[in-house]
């Protein structure tokens, strides 16, 4: 029972870094710019549901997408490392347009806060890889995705607050925190992967 716990809490930290809410607050703040607090608050709420069921319908199909595309567990194991490399070494060396790109302008509706910044591509393929290499532990996925989203979701809901507290380089500093912790995470499922075969 304590290492099923422990491998929720593991996957759920992991997806809640890939979902990179402290990174993506001055992002959120920067799109959500001349609405009033009020409607800022039932724009990210809804956001955060949507992006919640994609997450899920990806948790449930992406095996069998994987097994339709005839993809082998190994190359989904080296892939996700390649993206969780390219994730953590974009939050250690952040670009200008962010870690999510240049976005387009207006009141947001799906793009850019539920998707790229919650339910991007690196927490979808993460779901894939997850559920590919250990099928049976589905509901602790499901579990791990609904910490790491209520985790996502608190924080994006004080963006403001913590933008005041922390200012522009506490939040830099722990992205880049958590930049390194994803680095040291790719490189550990890309050696499982080249282990696999070799």
């Amino acid at each position: 029972m304590e290492n099923l716990g422990g491998s929720i809490w593991a996957a759920a930290v992991l997806l809640f870094f890939l979902m990179d809410p402290l990174g993506n607050i001055p992002i959120l703040l920067s799109v959500l710019k001349g609405i009033s607090p009020k409607r800022q608050r039932i724009i990210i709420l809804r956001e955060l549901f949507i992006a919640l069921g994609v997450l899920i319908l990806f948790l449930f199909t992406g095996e069998a997408l994987l097994d339709f595309m005839h993809i082998k567990q190994e190359s989904v194991t080296i892939a996700g490392g390649i993206i969780l490399l390219i994730i953590g070494l974009r939050l250690i060396f952040p670009r200008s347009e962010g870690v999510i790109g240049k976005q387009p302008s207006g009141e947001p509706f799906v793009v850019p806060i539920a998707i790229p910044m919650i339910a991007g591509p690196s927490v979808l393929a993460m779901l894939i890889l997850m559920t590919k290499n250990e099928p049976h532990q589905i509901t602790n996925w499901f579990f791990a995705v609904i910490i790491a989203w209520a985790m996502t979701a608190i924080l994006l809901l004080m963006a403001p607050f913590l933008y005041r507290i922390l200012k522009e380089r506490g939040l830099a500093a722990i992205e880049r925190l958590m930049g390194m912790l994803l680095v040291m995470m790719a490189v550990q499922m890309l050696s499982n992967g080249i282990k696999v075969i070799f």
